[in-house]
């Protein structure tokens, strides 16, 4: 069995704008839930904690977990800047420290992804569980269709994993990889609004064929 293992954001530059902002998809799901009379929200794998800081200067109350202390530290430190109370825990997406039905929703970028076949369904049924019944789960996938699941030639873990081998944050960190009916099955116990499936065909200056999905959806 691969065991759980985050990014090393000891490597990653934090003062970069995309560290220190949230995305569009953050933006949007903060005034959706404020809107919505949602109050708790779980930053699943907040990294260094853009989402966390965004959602709480929106007046939710936030939780954050990651599996890298450095990445809560910083976090906890940005928040005492900022005078926001959010609380941060280091711990693995597989097993979460917290109760049963504790949030209106549930927040994952880019950090599902990060674990093997049976991980990831192990973290949704987390994921399931500190979710308040109809409340909202928004994450993001890998997809079967990207370049690097079709022909890098990383090492493959089971039918849907690779493992990156590249120097980088990401080194030895598993990626998992989905096709709709996969993200489906993965999500039986949601009723799913709305998938979207996203080709990053240049970024940054330089040309990719990097393609993830993008998914909504309540528990029932």
């Amino acid at each position: 069995m691969v065991q759980s293992k985050g990014w090393e954001w000891e490597k990653v530059n934090v003062k970069q704008i995309q560290w220190q902002t949230p995305t569009e998809d953050g933006v949007y799901f903060a005034r959706k839930w404020s809107d919505t009379g949602r109050k708790s929200v779980l930053d699943l794998g907040a990294g260094l904690g853009r989402h966390s800081i965004w959602f709480s200067k929106q007046g939710l109350q936030v939780s954050a977990l990651d599996i890298s202390g450095y990445a809560i530290a910083h976090l906890n430190e940005w928040a005492e800047r900022e005078k926001l109370s959010i609380h941060t825990a280091v711990g693995d997406m597989m097993e979460l420290p917290y109760a049963d039905e504790s949030f209106d929703c549930v927040f994952v970028y880019h950090a599902i992804s990060h674990a093997y076949t049976r991980g990831v369904k192990r973290a949704i049924g987390e994921i399931k569980r500190v979710l308040r019944p109809g409340g909202e789960l928004y994450t993001s996938v890998c997809s079967k269709a990207s370049w690097d699941f079709l022909k890098s030639g990383f090492p493959q873990i089971d039918e849907n994993t690779l493992l990156y081998t590249e120097d980088g944050p990401d080194k030895d960190v598993p990626h998992f990889y989905a096709d709709v009916d996969d993200i489906l099955t993965l999500l039986e116990d949601f009723n799913v609004e709305k998938i979207r499936h996203t080709d990053y065909c240049y970024l940054n200056g330089q040309k990719q064929d990097a393609k993830y999905y993008y998914v909504n959806g309540y528990k029932k």
